[in-house]
């Protein structure tokens, strides 16, 4: 639906046989952004779907289109707002990038960087966990995370490693245009790019355990940074 809303990716659209307020929604901003559909028993739906869930409905989209880096900087401009950027380094697991697709989105994020190797590119499932995010926010897929990192602090913006050992993330001043590095469980940022980086951000423990979910950790500091902006 909400690739639909924002003008459409789709090929065609198939839906079950009898339509409820939810596939009528979707019929209508089908119809609005010109993608063809059609109706299909349960049969057909269940063996396009492949025994994944459907909920009577699947869409045939192209391949996602990345964004590039002066994309996410144009955007920023473009609303009178200085950068702010999230960059997970080394992140494989679909299903954390979606998270993280989904809080930058909530979270006014202008744009995620992420690297072509040893990284989980914009998936179906990425797409599916992100719940519509992935449709507004801008990913650029670079060739290396570093030199995308020397190029944005070129350009003005203080970069930050997420990571242990660091400054308290609730002390420090994230105003002005600002780029968060997030790192992968159980690696965290890799050595050359926190190196690389203006500081190191951490959060505070108080259990056991001294690690977040790299999604987890990526939404606090998104909004913490919010959190300076408004101060």
């Amino acid at each position: 639906m909400e690739r639909l809303k924002s003008g459409g990716g789709f090929i065609r659209i198939e839906l079950k046989e009898s339509p409820d307020e939810r596939t009528t929604e979707i019929v209508t901003l089908a119809k609005k952004a010109g993608v063809p559909y059609r109706f299909c028993d349960k049969k057909s739906l269940d063996r396009a779907a492949e025994g994944g869930v459907h909920q009577g409905c699947i869409g045939y989209c192209s391949d996602f289109v990345y964004s590039d880096i002066d994309d996410i900087f144009r955007l920023a401009e473009s609303r009178g707002e200085q950068p702010f950027i999230v960059i997970p380094d080394g992140i494989e697991d679909p299903h954390n990038l979606g998270s993280i697709l989904r809080s930058c989105e909530c979270g006014g994020v202008h744009g995620v960087i992420i690297g072509k190797n040893r990284q989980v590119a914009v998936t179906d499932t990425v797409v599916k966990v992100a719940e519509g995010a992935a449709e507004y926010v801008k990913v650029a897929r670079v060739v290396n995370i570093n030199d995308a990192i020397r190029e944005i602090k070129s350009r003005g913006v203080w970069v930050y490693a997420l990571d242990m050992g660091g400054e308290d993330i609730y002390k420090a001043n994230l105003k002005g245009a600002t780029a968060l590095v997030v790192g992968a469980e159980g690696k965290g940022v890799s050595l050359l790019t926190k190196q690389l980086c203006d500081g190191v951000l951490s959060l505070p423990m108080f259990g056991k355990i001294n690690s977040l979910n790299a999604s987890v950790a990526a939404a606090l500091g998104i909004y913490r940074k919010i959190d300076c902006d408004r101060q």
